[in-house]
């Protein structure tokens, strides 16, 4: 760059029926949304300038930290503090107890008299009750919260990072600004100001709004439960492993949503990251980190019996969809593996699909299909459009990328007043949704946007009719009206964050994971402690 300033965002912590290939079915439930038509939106807007996830607001306190001697203890060496400009009285009245997350800012002078700006992620939980205070999902070495002090002291051994946080000011009740310093391998790497926020709670928002009402709520017998898909009654829900509990599968009969029955908990040995899940007809496919596409048969809905595995490689498979008669699956690192589902229970491989930059970016993170196009969130590499119309004939067709090096993970596309539009959403810190024409892929323009606190990360969304329903991670079930969606407006939510859940941790990655709507009136929801909760549909 030739600007003075360079800011750049580092991110530290990175049913339907069987058809033929030929003559695709219509898209399943939430593989698109038909023209909704001018009802509010007559197809015009601003176009929006794209600035990326994290917008520097400066410094988020008035403390330092002493960098001069750079030795292999000094980011632990509270001394090297200047809090001479802090609120020790309002640090004081600080509650001992609560999960937050933080940004980081790290401000420095370049050789070119430029300077660099790089932000990340950081979670602590404090403990009062006799439980582990952490730091990185990790025990704290030190904690110092009493009489106006605030400091903390914590290693994540699995990047042999250790950082010390000591706090500042407490601009709102939940919220902590302060100063850090961060030390890798004996070396000070990072130093300057954090702002976090506690999770749970939020300006003193309710639980719910809008008329969400929460029917049943039932524990997943496997991991960490990350995504759901129903279809034929039941409700399969694949978990992640996650603190000494395997992850799999978990099915439930929810033909009556407000009392779901555990039917059947499925894992195989060695192999329990099961990330994503889709079913076609008699099948349910589900995406291993391990073997790749599990194909099961759902000839009995309430207890799947395992068929194949599709193997796709090292990386396993991500996420999975069908649309159209075609399986994708989605494979970091590598590409789209695409299968002709025409007979569920024996998928047949037509093609593999790049786009450029899938291996230096983290490849396919996940994909949505609408109108013979292929949407690709391509992890780091932006939002990549497809014409997947003859998948002997597979063409690019253009990006949308981030200036930031942001991370895409997800979308939804469908048609408004005559132009195809994609809700896209990132993940990490200050990930929000934004909307794009991609109605020209060689220039797909932003319109709008939508944004929640800057520390927390969107996950998945499902776009249904005019309404967004957007799986927020800490945010919880975040509902949008979307009928004009220039600005984008919240209608509903409902908060599943709660403190004293089993297994939370002070991770970005916690709270609401998945969404499906699937067109039965109801809303289901996967939180990553509480499981499967059932909603009524808005």
């Amino acid at each position: 760059m030739t600007s003075p300033l360079r800011t750049l965002l580092v991110i530290l912590a990175l049913q339907l029926l069987p058809g033929c290939e030929d003559t695709p079915p219509k898209s399943s439930f939430d593989a698109g949304t038909p023209d909704a038509g001018p009802f509010v939106w007559d197809g015009t807007y601003t176009e929006l300038e794209e600035h990326g996830d994290w917008v520097d607001r400066g410094p988020f306190a008035p403390c330092g930290f002493d960098s001069r001697d750079a030795s292999s203890s000094a980011c632990e060496e509270l001394s090297r503090f200047d809090v001479s400009n802090c609120d020790p009285a309002a640090l004081a009245m600080l509650p001992q107890e609560g999960i937050y997350l933080a940004n980081t800012r790290d401000e420095r002078r370049l050789a070119d008299g430029g300077t660099l700006i790089s932000t990340g992620p950081v979670g602590f939980q404090l403990r009062s009750d006799g439980g582990t205070s952490t730091l990185f999902d990790e025990p704290l070495r030190f904690r110092d919260t009493q009489d106006g002090r605030f400091s903390l002291i914590g290693t994540n051994t699995r990047t042999s990072l250790t950082m010390t946080l000591v706090g500042c000011q407490r601009p709102a009740p939940d919220v902590i600004t302060g100063c850090f310093a961060s030390c890798r391998r004996g070396k000070l790497s990072q130093q300057g100001t954090f702002e976090a926020h506690r999770v749970a709670s939020w300006a003193g928002e309710p639980e719910s709004s809008g008329g969400l009402t929460l029917l049943s709520e039932r524990q997943a017998a496997q991991g960490q439960p990350v995504d759901v898909y129903v279809t034929l009654g039941h409700a399969y829900v694949v978990s992640l492993p996650y603190q000494g509990r395997e992850g799999g599968l978990t099915v439930f009969d929810v033909r009556d949503p407000r009392n779901p029955i555990l039917t059947a908990s499925i894992s195989l040995p060695g192999d329990s990251f099961w990330n994503g899940v889709w079913a076609w007809g008699n099948a349910l496919y589900v995406a291993s980190s391990v073997r790749g596409v599990h194909v099961y048969d759902l000839s009995n809905p309430a207890l799947p019996v395992f068929v194949r595995s599709l193997p796709t490689g090292t990386y396993g498979a991500h996420t999975v969809l069908v649309d159209g008669g075609r399986l994708y699956a989605m494979v970091p690192n590598t590409g789209t593996y695409v299968y002709d589902v025409s007979q569920p229970l024996a998928p047949v491989l037509r093609t593999l699909i790049t786009i450029p930059g899938d291996f230096d970016s983290g490849g396919p993170h996940d994909a949505f299909v609408y109108e013979n196009r292929l949407y690709i969130s391509n992890a780091f590499g932006g939002y990549g459009v497809m014409d997947v119309t003859n998948l002997d004939d597979v063409r690019y067709l253009g990006l949308y990328p981030r200036p930031d090096l942001g991370f895409a993970h997800h979308s939804a596309v469908g048609t408004f007043a005559g132009r195809t539009l994609a809700f896209e959403g990132g993940e990490f810190h200050s990930s929000h949704l934004r909307v794009l024409d991609v109605t020209d892929p060689a220039r797909i323009v932003k319109l709008g946007e939508f944004r929640m606190r800057p520390v927390t990360s969107i996950h998945n969304l499902i776009l249904h009719g005019t309404r967004l329903y957007v799986a927020w991670y800490h945010e919880g079930l975040r509902v949008l009206d979307v009928s004009n969606p220039t600005r984008p407006t919240q209608v509903a939510h409902y908060n599943t964050f709660r403190e004293s859940d089993p297994y939370r941790g002070d991770s970005i990655f916690e709270g609401v994971y998945g969404v499906r709507v699937p067109g039965d009136g109801h809303v289901y929801v996967v939180d990553s402690s509480r499981g499967l909760l059932v909603f009524n549909e808005l």
